[in-house]
């Protein structure tokens, strides 16, 4: 998979002080999307891929109970990463953010 959106952050086309030298989308989006500085914070379980990647995992091993819960945090997590990434290049091409 290539992360096509990532490439003007990380040759450095686009920075702000904000991001502080890095690029992911975690610091790319309250740069540009101030209003979503704590989207991810703000999620229930699954804050970043790495416990995503866990957590996907962990799925076979889980209760009944456990894994709808853990599979309603991962589609609440990556429901915020499509729409953080249809932000940020709206964000890019200067369109309205609201």
């Amino acid at each position: 998979m290539v992360d096509h959106l990532m490439l003007p952050f990380q040759k450095g086309y686009y920075m702000t002080p904000q991001m502080r030298g890095r690029y992911s989308i975690k610091y790319v989006l309250p740069a540009l999307v101030p209003q979503m500085k704590s989207a991810y914070d703000d999620l229930n379980l699954i804050h970043n891929g790495s416990e995503a990647m866990s957590a996907f995992s962990l799925l076979p091993e889980l209760n009944e109970k456990e894994r709808e819960e853990m599979r309603e945090a991962l589609l609440e997590y990556c429901k915020l990463d499509t729409l953080a990434m249809v932000w940020v290049l709206r964000g890019l091409r200067g369109e309205s953010l609201e």
